[in-house]
């Protein structure tokens, strides 16, 4: 039985040397590929670097004892981080000089008041100011009815509120001379506007001399009243005459007329229009 014991005892002893040899073997053989393979990545980023022309990292022996001589494990009481023998990997720069940075501004901030208002003096831009709304008259609506049926022409003129007939009693008449002669006498008592133009469509009172314009004046009866010096108010339909901004001007009296300002024409009175020279003359036939 002593020596059944002492043979199985040493054929243990034989398996367990067996496999501590085995377990050695495989570690050792694990360390050298693992030294192979971090040899042939170091061996891979070293070509990368001299190929993008990037300053070489020092060895790994060097680095180690640049970490044992820095200030730093020196304070740590030589204690190091312990560290993965695998260095990580990095991403090829695709840039090859990195882009300027901005400067910082040195000046000083702006108060809270400033930056919100816009007024202060640093780099905040001010607000930009909206549109205010337009709601004035576009005019659309008064070319519209101002304009003359089956035409395209747009009136120039409305008469006021103050627009009347001149009575039956009040003869007023146009004569119309060219020099000497008397070529057309014209009743005014049948309406209280004439328009004074060139445009066939829209004008009372034709006139084709080419220094005139399409809707060159007009002569309007309005009914207006006056105070005399002793506070006697008198009401009477009296004529009128208005420019409508023509080219060559509406001449009362051989003076020029301000364009769209009333002046009224007394009998007698000359009215000549652009460079025609034909004469209007006004004239009140006696009671």
């Amino acid at each position: 039985m002593a020596t059944d014991s002492a043979s199985t005892r040493k054929r243990d002893e034989s398996r367990e040397d067996s496999r501590r040899k085995r377990s050695l073997s495989r570690s050792r053989d694990e360390r050298n590929r693992s030294r192979s393979a971090s040899r042939e990545r170091h061996d891979k980023r070293r070509r990368h670097r001299d190929r993008s022309g990037s300053p070489t990292r020092p060895h790994r022996k060097d680095r180690k004892s640049e970490r044992s001589v820095s200030p730093r494990s020196s304070r740590r009481g030589g204690r190091g981080r312990s560290r993965s023998r695998s260095p990580k990997r990095r991403k090829p720069s695709t840039s090859a000089s990195p882009a300027p940075r901005s400067k910082r501004s040195t000046k000083p901030l702006p108060s809270q008041e400033d930056a919100y208002t816009g007024s202060g003096s640093g780099s905040v831009d001010k607000p930009v100011e909206k549109e205010k709304p337009n709601f004035n008259q576009t005019g659309l609506l008064a070319r519209e009815t101002n304009t003359v049926a089956g035409t395209n022409v747009v009136l120039k003129y409305n008469e006021p509120p103050d627009a009347r007939k001149p009575p039956p009693r009040d003869d007023w008449r146009l004569y119309i001379f060219k020099g000497k002669d008397l070529l057309h006498t014209l009743e005014l008592g049948s309406r209280s506007c004439w328009l004074i133009g060139r445009e066939p469509a829209v004008a009372d009172l034709l006139v084709e001399h080419p220094s005139t314009s399409k809707q060159h004046a007009v002569l309007q009866f309005r009914y207006t009243t006056r105070t005399n010096e002793f506070g006697d108010k008198k009401s009477k339909v009296r004529p009128y005459l208005i420019d409508l901004e023509s080219s060559n001007g509406t001449f009362l009296n051989g003076k020029k007329v301000e364009a769209t300002r009333f002046v009224e024409v007394m009998a007698q009175d000359m009215i000549k229009f652009g460079q025609s020279e034909r004469e209007y003359i006004m004239m009140l036939a006696p009671a």
